[in-house]
């Protein structure tokens, strides 16, 4: 079934399995009133569409899945569910006549935030008792956790699981079980879901008495884990998609992608239309320009293909066309009609069989095209993501060389609809992503990159994932402030989440920045050094006096326009790394003499411990724990790397200096610390990944410069851990102090390794290269497997590739023989080899590939074709 809504001039498209009449008005919704008012007292401005018809099947207790750009949203189950929980004759059978309702999200921020929903809108119902429950790995927390009285419990799948270990009997109350954010549940949690589904199975099998149970899941994408949640857990659920391409999947249509060049399309088109008119369809072919209408409609003519055509220019009338093509299907013949897309709308179309994608369609676009056929969707779940038996629509792409500027989207949603996809599509989409990954270059490295070696949502994230630079080596931190890196004292004074700060290193003897702090408080205490200044300008660093203090800021952002005399400026702590905003009249003029030393100011990340449950962000009640126990005290770490102004430590220990006995005491590991707290586990693989990702800076920066830094990069632990070093510091007479030992037992093998990763990381190994060539182009086949990271630049004489390959790092660095346009080249990843086009800056054979012999360059003689006028080639 379905529904067409109209807002204003569009038509919000709705697939049901079965009928509902919708609730689009909050005064007629299936809520009581005292939730209405609650509703509207918090400015709640729905049902939206999708709300309207998901509200009425959850209110009569059935089982529903929702699927919407909406479907992240609580409020599409919230209110129905707590009306449920109002009805007491519905739970008779149950203590106190109460009903348990248990939402599952997929991490600990979701279940906040919907806790949060619940604690507002139960002041209007009679009771309500929401209960947030999120637990560490510590066996006692989930033995402690008590349920009764409690009408609704959040948590996550996880924590489910752990407290199941402990309280089995909480699932013969559960009547009303919400799956949120399905799509990411059954991605990332599938198999605890599903052990969830089965207790809570076995459970209502053994419950007494007559009890209600109900299955919600809502989400934004169809999964193919949804398939089983229904057939073995669900009765006859209501299914509510507002997606178009998400109801496709769930209807079954035949995705088919046809490699073909941009020149033979059509003949590709007269190859299709020849295997559908075998069949009696209803075809239409997509495109986005009136020429190219018009030159299909031609070539079918000119192939006695029997064909309508319909755009902006067209003199018929969408009606006419209509008409012609369904008597066109009932006469018995294949009913073919070439369109644009802009046309859709108007002709209404949603009875095709067959969509051909004659060009190439955003994923919009590619929406609004399926929706032509949406009355052949199917209704009844399938056991494989395209069931042949059941097929009625399908829908054929046709793939060129010009294809790539949606590549990514249709490539990511063909994978989820598990269609078969050439090899031609992920090359294509290869040379976009990295087109993409070049755009993100001036993006901010990665934050979940650097304190846990690792992004989940690489496709997704908006920041950079590889080194650059300009940006990542723009400020270094000053030889001086590491002079050992197997023993810094840091002092964090800004915590960001449990695992990374900003912060100063201190110095042991005569730190420069405390002598500056003193001369500028010194300076600032006389009242005529307080120049106020009329005008501040963004970078220039100032002073600024808050309490007892001064400091030095530096400006980030000044508002575009500002009328009056005084605005409000964003600055940045440079010593301190914090940001804040403050009146432009409160910012001095800083003598130059105190801004002479460089922002003391460095990223702090301890290493090799991550949260729990594979959650993305730490929670808050770890990084309070954290905050509260370190912040402006002095700790000592060792650096395992640095980039930037970044550095990554393991271990850092909280420390307490007894000035008396001339020692320094460990009060506690941080890493130790967050796992005790239970919401933290071991992350091995840290350290090797950052590693990795500053491996690249060998490879990107082929200057004097780099040559420098990875000279004092590979002698710093060389130094540290030389026992001469050691004994210098030790006996020096003015540090007599003694450190006890810092490091802890579990530490000391993952320190000599992360040592010896660093002295040896530079190390690289040549390819093996083979080549040949035609008067346009010259083909290089890099024998490689499993390419990892590969880097590949090109100059008008030169190209450098490289990547990683189980563990060993390639390099290619070639200069060519003759000139290539650099622009046009392109390198494209395969699973055994890596494939570079060159494309030559003048056309004709070259008599060798490069100026210099490379016993690793060698002719590919399997595929040469020698013409007669070539004379014998060079080898390399």
């Amino acid at each position: 079934l379905q529904s067409f809504k109209s807002i204003g001039k569009e038509k919000i498209f709705v697939f049901l399995s079965k009928k509902i009449e919708p609730s689009s008005v909050l005064e007629t919704a299936p809520l009581f009133d005292g939730l209405k008012k609650e509703l509207v007292w918090n400015k709640f401005s729905g049902p939206t569409f999708t709300e309207s018809y998901c509200w009425p099947p959850v209110a009569w207790g059935c089982d529903v899945i929702a699927i919407s750009h909406e479907g992240n949203d609580p409020l599409l189950y919230i209110p129905p569910v707590l009306r449920l929980l109002q009805l007491e004759s519905d739970y008779q059978a149950l203590p106190n006549m109460s009903g348990v309702s248990l939402i599952l999200c997929p991490g600990w921020k979701k279940a906040q935030l919907v806790f949060d929903l619940l604690k507002t809108y139960r002041k209007g119902c009679r009771r309500l008792h929401p209960m947030l429950i999120i637990l560490g790995q510590n066996k006692e927390a989930a033995s402690q956790v008590e349920i009764q009285g409690c009408e609704v419990v959040v948590t996550t799948p996880y924590n489910l699981l752990r407290l199941l270990e402990h309280n089995t009997g909480f699932l013969c109350r559960l009547c009303h079980l919400v799956l949120d954010e399905i799509e990411v549940l059954l991605s990332d949690t599938a198999e605890q879901v599903f052990t969830i589904l089965g207790c809570y199975k076995k459970a209502t099998a053994q419950a007494q008495g007559d009890l209600p149970h109900q299955i919600i899941a809502v989400g934004t994408r169809w999964n193919k884990h949804i398939t089983p949640l229904i057939k073995d857990f669900m009765n006859d659920p209501h299914i509510v998609i507002t997606v178009i391409e998400e109801a496709a999947l769930f209807g079954n249509v035949q995705q088919v992608v046809q490699p073909c060049i941009n020149s033979s399309r059509t003949a590709e088109l007269l190859k299709i239309l020849d295997f559908t008119q075998r069949n009696l369809q209803k075809v239409l072919v997509f495109t986005d320009s009136v020429s190219e209408v018009e030159m299909i409609h031609k070539a079918l003519k000119s192939n006695s293909v029997v064909s309508l055509k319909k755009h902006k220019e067209s003199k018929c009338n969408a009606r006419c066309v209509l008409d012609r093509w369904r008597k066109m299907h009932s006469s018995g013949t294949p009913a073919v009609l070439v369109l644009t897309d802009d046309c859709l709308q108007s002709l209404g179309i949603r009875d095709a069989t067959c969509v051909i994608h004659f060009s190439f369609p955003s994923l919009g676009v590619f929406g609004q095209r399926l929706q032509s056929m949406s009355d052949n969707f199917c209704t009844g779940v399938k056991d494989s993501a395209v069931d042949e038996e059941h097929t009625k629509a399908k829908s054929v792409i046709l793939l060129t060389e010009n294809s790539s500027c949606h590549a990514p989207g249709i490539l990511h949603y063909l994978k989820h609809a598990e269609a078969e996809i050439p090899e031609e599509f992920y090359d294509l989409t290869a040379r976009v992503l990295e087109s993409e990954k070049k755009e993100k270059s001036s993006r901010p490295l990665c934050a979940s990159l650097k304190t846990f070696g690792i992004c989940r949502s690489r496709t997704e994230c908006p920041d950079r994932h590889q080194i650059n630079l300009s940006i990542d080596m723009a400020q270094n931190i000053a030889d001086e402030m590491i002079e050992t890196p197997e023993r810094v004292t840091i002092l964090p004074l800004l915590i960001i989440n449990a695992t990374n700060y900003f912060g100063r290193i201190v110095k042991k003897q005569k730190d420069q920045y405390t002598i500056l702090a003193k001369e500028i408080n010194d300076y600032f205490k006389v009242p005529g050094h307080r120049i106020s200044l009329s005008t501040v300008e963004k970078s220039v660093i100032y002073g600024l006096h808050e309490g007892a203090n001064c400091h030095r800021v530096q400006v980030v952002e000044t508002p575009a326009k500002h009328e009056e005399n005084v605005y409000k400026v964003t600055i940045k702590y440079i010593d301190e790394g914090r940001t804040s905003q403050v009146n432009s009249d409160q910012l001095l003029h800083l003598p130059a003499k105190f801004q002479s030393l460089p922002p003391q100011a460095v990223e702090i990340v301890v290493c090799r411990v991550k949260p729990i449950d594979n959650e993305v962000e730490w929670n808050p009640k770890v990084t309070d724990h954290i905050n509260h126990k370190i912040k402006g005290k002095l700790h000592h770490a060792k650096v395992v790397q640095t980039l930037g102004r970044t550095v990554w430590v393991d271990p850092m220990v909280g420390v307490t200096n007894l000035p008396m006995m001339k020692i320094w005491i460990n009060e506690y590991n941080i890493r130790t610390e967050i796992l005790s707290t239970g919401l933290g586990t071991d992350n091995p693989e840290h350290v090797g990944e950052i590693q990795k990702l500053c491996r690249q800076i060998a490879i990107l920066d082929h200057a004097q410069s780099l040559e420098h830094f990875t000279e004092e990069d590979t002698a710093g632990p060389e130094e540290a851990s030389s026992p001469q070093d050691t004994s210098i510091q030790e006996s020096s007479a003015e540090s007599c102090s003694m450190f006890l030992d810092v490091f802890f037992l579990d530490d000391v093998v993952q320190a000599k390794e992360a040592e010896d990763s660093t002295v040896h990381q530079q190390k690289s190994y040549h390819p093996q290269i083979k080549w040949l060539q035609d008067k346009m182009t010259v083909t290089l086949k890099v024998q490689i497997l499993r390419a990892a990271d590969s880097k590949c630049e090109f100059s008008r004489e030169k190209v450098a590739f490289s990547a990683y390959s189980e563990g060993k790092l390639y390099v290619a660095d070639l200069e060519l023989y003759q000139s290539v346009i650099a622009e046009k080249s392109t390198c494209v990843i395969k699973d055994t080899e890596a494939v570079i086009l060159l494309v030559k800056e003048k056309k004709g054979a070259w008599c060798k590939l490069l100026k210099n012999k490379n016993v690793h360059v060698s002719l590919d003689f399997e595929h040469w074709e020698e013409s007669e006028d070539e004379r014998p080639f060079a080898v390399g």
